[in-house]
């Protein structure tokens, strides 16, 4: 379908802000210029608010004023500026980068081919040059390089040529621009030497310069692969229908978009749970490496939640919708990924804006040396070689690459390690970060609690207490059902609410809930508080038989004294603020060790200790669950949430962390500063390049091929450098920081 005959209004989403949204997919970007310019382009119309290039999946993403500017203008500025807009569908775009892909590997293969032999011919030659060459031999040999030269170029260079001339008859300059006139001054030139009956022509020049252009072309190609392989494979975990149960006891599949919070789903056996919900029914083994990172099949019963994208073992099972298709927690993840994406740290628009300065700069400076050397009194064709290698060597790849490569290579490592980044600089000031503040519940323990009192239990009054709780509405009674394991409620349960609920076994009065509710004194609720501090007491009461108290609190992440080891070893200091009763914080904070912690902690009292640190010149990490501490994590020079509460601080948290480990808080700061490094190091890397490599060639040194050469190694050096970030990654946390 061509691009003026769609409606483009009906590809806008609204957003909650009031503006609108809209994705698209963008054909001819080749550069971190290219971004720059849609970017200002867009910038320029009335009531755009956001206009941001994904380089990696070439998708724009635009958030605008409708009443000030129509889709239809959005898409025509995009046309002016000499690109093809496309409504975002990540099938399609996958189709169009691989034959874009597959367009790259054959023009490279052609143009090295073509280059081997040209190479055979022009040695033939530099020797015959030195030695008896006879004019018509040389003459010959040239000719012969120019027919293969000029349909390989032809070839070869057309993702060079078609980028160049879209720009130019957008009237803007990219980075193929010179790259072209390179090229084709060095065949021009080789053509009328070689009329000329010259000793050298430089055939060779220009279809090597293509191949290592076209190395470079493809590996950043196959590297932005990879980028999006990451996204491919979270979506390929999202069921596109659910079997949904009708009320007549009827399964229907239907598209998840009919699926509503509240409706009941079957998942079947070796099936992708559809949707976020809870088991109603049956019995099963799930694999969520997704949510909690284990591969491990975790078992699951009723009244366990479950989350799109896991996968179900050998049971069937049936499942209450909790959420609707779009706000899952795989949706969530996607979206964090995105944003990711496609934010801007501080490295990518130093990048973005040496290369809006490059292409004025670099046909300034071969113009300057072409006319310098003419006044120096050399020829003007000796002259324009110089301004070619000049031309060419100068060409930014390097820094084109140097950020987006190591933000790739560590956002793929930050993945795999359990940490999806919700910040564009979300790297930069997690390797700044030197102080560490945790918050306790939800961060440093589990999100859930736990039974901390079984094994001394009368025999089977767990088990009773455990199906009495299946009939209560209060949020700790899952800790007793996870404990017993029961299945089974009791009928005829009555429910007293502030108290418990109780019922009739064996001809006697059953009851759990509170201490009081059980007829257990104060003073034994203090005596075992003694032993659990912060701990909530449950009881529960069989007959005339004495009361069992049930203490239940959240316990430390299996991980976390380890972890909070490590990070002490690196030299971190460690804080905990909580909202939590004295006793518990003190118990947590004397088990890991951390001398600096306070309890009772208000939002605004987390806030004002921050604003303390950060007077203090320290650069804050705040780990928190983001229910009441949204504020911190906004205030924290960089923060982490779990993934357990990023519906709640996805605003606010720079990343999030997956699964019950405290690890990935580890491996993020230990990732981030080794991705620090290679940053600086790719961008001294271009600099130095250019610092060297431009002198050289503006005095006369360089040939083209040459400058080809050592502007492709360049860019292979600052990639190669980019990917040692993969070297040892999932042990991120043993290397030095």
């Amino acid at each position: 379908m061509s691009g003026h005959t769609r409606d483009w209004e009906a590809f806008v989403t609204p957003s909650d802000d009031g503006a609108v949204h809209m994705d698209l997919a963008v054909e001819g970007i080749t550069c971190a210029a290219c971004m720059g310019e849609i970017e200002r382009g867009l910038g320029r119309l009335p009531g755009i608010r956001k206009a941001r290039v994904n380089l990696t999946s070439q998708r724009l993403a635009v958030d605008w004023d409708q009443s000030a500017t129509g889709a239809d203008e959005i898409v025509a500025e995009l046309t002016r500026l000499g690109y093809t807009a496309h409504p975002f569908d990540p099938a399609s775009q996958k189709d169009r980068q691989d034959r874009t892909g597959k367009i790259l590997l054959r023009s490279l293969a052609v143009a090295g081919f073509a280059g081997m032999n040209i190479m055979l011919l022009s040695i033939s030659v530099w020797s015959g040059n030195a030695t008896d060459i006879t004019p018509e031999t040389r003459d010959f040999f040239h000719w012969l390089s120019a027919l293969i030269a000029l349909p390989t170029v032809a070839y070869a260079g057309r993702p060079f040529f078609t980028s160049a001339l879209r720009s130019l008859m957008a009237g803007r300059l990219n980075m193929d621009v010179p790259i072209v006139i390179g090229v084709t001054l060095a065949v021009a030139l080789s053509l009328v030497q070689t009329i000329q009956h010259h000793h050298h022509a430089y055939f060779e020049s220009a279809v090597m310069l293509l191949f290592f252009l076209l190395v470079g072309r493809y590996l950043d190609h196959n590297m932005r692969g990879r980028t999006r392989s990451f996204a491919e494979n979270i979506a390929a975990l999202k069921a596109e229908v659910a079997a949904r149960i009708n009320d007549d006891g009827s399964v229907r599949e239907v598209p998840l978009s009919k699926v509503e919070p509240g409706d009941l789903v079957l998942v079947m056996s070796g099936d992708r749970v559809p949707v976020d919900g809870v088991i109603e029914e049956g019995v099963s083994e799930i694999d969520q490496s997704l949510v909690t990172g284990e591969t491990v099949l975790q078992p699951v019963e009723k009244g366990v939640r479950v989350y799109a994208g896991t996968l179900n073992g050998e049971g069937t099972l049936k499942v209450r919708v909790s959420v609707a298709s779009g706000a899952t927690l795989l949706d969530e993840v996607n979206r964090l990924l995105e944003a990711a994406s496609q934010a801007k740290s501080l490295y990518v628009r130093i990048a973005d804006r040496a290369a809006q300065l490059y292409a004025p700069l670099v046909h300034g400076a071969a113009a300057l040396t072409f006319f310098a050397w003419l006044l120096f009194g050399l020829e003007w064709q000796p002259a324009l070689v110089i301004a070619i290698s000049v031309l060419i060597i100068t060409c930014p790849c390097a820094l084109g690459l140097a950020v987006p490569a190591v933000q790739v290579v560590a956002s793929g490592q930050l993945f795999r390690s359990g940490v999806l980044l919700n910040s564009g600089d979300a790297i930069e000031r997690l390797s700044d970060a030197d102080t560490i503040v945790f918050d306790k519940t939800g961060t440093l323990t589990t999100a859930e609690p736990v039974l901390m009192r079984r094994d001394d239990l009368p025999a089977g009054l767990l088990e009773l207490a455990g199906r009495l709780a299946l009939s209560s509405r209060h949020p700790l009674s899952m800790a007793l059902v996870k404990a017993s394991g029961a299945l089974m409620p009791f009928e005829n349960v009555r429910e007293t609410p502030g108290a418990g609920v109780e019922t009739v076994v064996d001809g006697k009065p059953l009851r759990l809930g509170s201490p009081a509710f059980c007829r257990v004194a104060r003073a034994d609720v203090d005596t075992l508080l003694k032993w659990y501090p912060g701990s909530s007491i449950m009881a529960v009461r069989h007959g005339d038989d004495d009361a069992a108290l049930l203490p239940v609190r959240q316990t430390l992440r299996p991980d976390a004294a380890g972890v909070i080891g490590a990070l002490r070893a690196k030299g971190y200091q460690l804080e905990i603020l909580s909202g939590d009763q004295d006793g518990a914080v003190r118990s947590i904070a004397d088990e890991l060790r951390i001398a600096h912690w306070k309890s009772g902690v208000r939002p605004a009292d987390k806030i004002a200790h921050l604003e303390n640190l950060t007077n203090q010149g320290r650069k804050v990490l705040m780990v928190g669950d983001g229910l009441n501490d949204a504020p911190a994590l906004a205030r924290a020079h960089v923060s982490l949430s779990p993934v357990t509460a990023v519906q709640l601080s996805q605003a606010a948290a720079d990343a999030v962390f997956l699964g019950e480990k405290l690890e990935p808080v580890l491996n993020a700061l230990m990732i981030s500063r080794r991705a620090r490094r290679a940053i600086e190091q790719n961008l001294w890397i271009s600099a130095l390049y250019n610092v060297i490599a431009v002198p050289i060639a503006v005095a006369g040194f360089v040939t083209p091929l040459m400058a080809a050469v050592a502007m492709s190694a360049s860019s292979i050096a600052v990639t190669a450098n980019a990917l040692r970030l993969r070297l040892g990654g999932e042990q991120a946390h043993k290397l030095e920081g």
